[in-house]
């Protein structure tokens, strides 16, 4: 990732936007298209089941799956301020041993992971400027499945990308969004070997979850 991008999400993901973030998954629990991500890739079940959630935020998958029995698995940010918070919400919860917690860019750290059975990657594509190879880096981890949820693509997608980026252009903000299209995010995820099961687009996420065939063989 650029270094300008990387500044970005710090400045972009602070500890008050992790602490609010976490509030609210106090509260309310995932957002709508974080569940739908989760009911989707858990549809084999999550118990005893390993994962990897790039650009996991606050902690909101982890949170879940280790509710519904999931072994453990590794927390990917590049924003320090969302390691802190899902690693003290995991602490308060009693399994924070049972993550790895991986800061910086993915990319270059997706070398160092095991394999997992799930890999999600929950607004994240939108937020990386090279989404070839970011899904090139979590695509060979996913053992069983591979989700995520992006922009739903299309022109009114484009077009609030780019209006995000002129105000951050104002605001001199090094964040930027990214517009990539969904049948070139499939096309990537698909080279590794994944086939995609599960598509829903809402009025601005599109969740897409991806299966490796072999992988329900005996």
């Amino acid at each position: 990732m650029s270094c300008p991008q990387c500044c970005g999400l710090e400045r972009q993901f602070d500890d008050a936007h992790a602490l609010r973030n976490l509030r609210r998954f106090r509260r309310k629990g995932p957002a709508k298209a974080t569940r739908r991500l989760l009911g989707a890739v858990a549809q084999d079940g999550v118990e005893g089941r390993t994962f990897i959630d790039v650009g996991g935020g606050i902690g909101a998958i982890q949170h879940e799956l280790m509710a519904h029995g999931a072994a453990g698995g590794t927390h990917s940010d590049a924003a320090p301020a969302f390691l802190r918070a899902a690693r003290s919400e995991a602490e308060a919860r009693g399994y924070a041993e049972r993550i790895r917690y991986v800061d910086g860019d993915f990319v270059e750290r997706a070398r160092e992971l095991p394999p997992a059975d799930l890999v999600t990657l929950d607004r994240v594509v939108c937020c990386y400027p090279d989404m070839p190879a970011l899904l090139g880096a979590a695509a060979p981890l996913a053992r069983r499945t591979l989700g995520l949820v992006m922009p739903r693509g299309g022109p009114l997608a484009r077009f609030g990308v780019g209006l995000v980026n002129f105000i951050q252009r104002l605001r001199r903000h090094p964040f930027r969004v990214f517009a990539h299209e969904p049948s070139a995010v499939e096309a990537v995820v698909e080279s590794y070997g994944l086939v995609k099961r599960f598509e829903r687009a809402g009025v601005v996420w599109r969740v897409l979850v991806f299966t490796r065939p072999e992988a329900g063989r005996p």
